[in-house]
């Protein structure tokens, strides 16, 4: 594989879902950083408005693959800033004060993304939750209307619900993973596993690359977790809260950015430093 091209993207049958993937690795070696920014309709504002545009520019200047948003925070972003950064629309919402927070919705459409440019959507599903089967089925509609557009698909799909008893055992992300694929998700994102080591496992069982959510809190070093993921064979990392909540956001994303895109050497150091200056 030279540096530009990864198999991904000549195995999809779609042209314009392979043209987006590629151009959702960033550095063209199939690994993807994804930053999600979507917690402000679950649990409230990440940050005033003019500071979400800093946190933006800072997260693009470190290197981020892409950024996931829902559709009006999309429409608020100078196109500028995205210019080097793709955006994932995110299609899944619940509230921490709802009757029951595990219960997503579909709040937007796939024409939605395509209208605003965004290079893929995401779809949030908790297996295991009371509502698990409506969820299974807005997953299934947005991989077909994805198929219809040539538009790559994210499903954020976790173990999580009364059901549930450790949402971080290797036989349940196996599972859950490979519900993802099953009904036409391009890309997945979970929960780790405990060990983060064990993702090997869960990596191994999926037929299509594995992006691990941000590992647990409490103090852990966030770019040790990175790696142990990456040596694990995840197909990337996709960190949210423990990246925006960080005093320097900016220079995390690039830590984790050399983490996953580790083999591209010079050919990643370089634009980060440039992306950096233009800051």
């Amino acid at each position: 594989m030279t540096k530009g091209e990864w198999s991904g993207v000549t195995s999809h049958s779609h042209v314009g879902t392979a043209v987006r993937l590629n151009r959702l690795s960033r550095f063209r070696d199939g690994r993807f950083l994804f930053i999600p920014l979507d917690h402000s309709v679950s649990d409230g504002p990440i940050a005033d408005a003019a500071p979400f545009r800093d946190l933006v520019r800072s997260l693009v200047a470190g290197g981020a693959d892409a950024l996931v948003v829902h559709r009006g925070r999309a429409r608020s972003l100078p196109p500028s800033l995205l210019a080097e950064c793709p955006v994932i629309m995110h299609m899944s919402a619940s509230t921490a004060q709802g009757r029951d927070p595990d219960e997503k919705v579909l709040v937007a459409a796939v024409e939605d993304a395509v209208r605003l440019g965004a290079d893929a959507v995401s779809v949030h599903v908790n297996i295991g939750s009371d509502t698990e089967a409506a969820q299974l089925a807005d997953l299934g509609a947005v991989a077909a209307r994805c198929d219809q557009w040539g538009l790559p698909l994210l499903a954020m799909i976790y173990p999580r619900g009364p059901r549930v008893d450790n949402p971080h055992e290797v036989a349940l992300l196996r599972h859950v993973v490979n519900i993802a694929a099953d009904l036409g998700a391009d890309l997945v994102k979970t929960t780790w596993c405990d060990p983060v080591e064990e993702m090997a496992a869960v990596v191994a069982s999926s037929p299509i690359p594995v992006l691990v959510a941000g590992g647990p809190g409490r103090g852990a070093d966030l770019v040790a977790y990175g790696q142990a993921a990456m040596a694990a064979g995840c197909g990337g990392l996709a960190i949210g809260r423990r990246v925006f909540q960080h005093p320097q956001p900016g220079v995390m994303v690039r830590r984790l950015a050399e983490v996953v895109h580790q083999d591209m050497g010079n050919s990643l150091t370089d634009p980060l430093r440039a992306l950096a200056g233009s800051s």
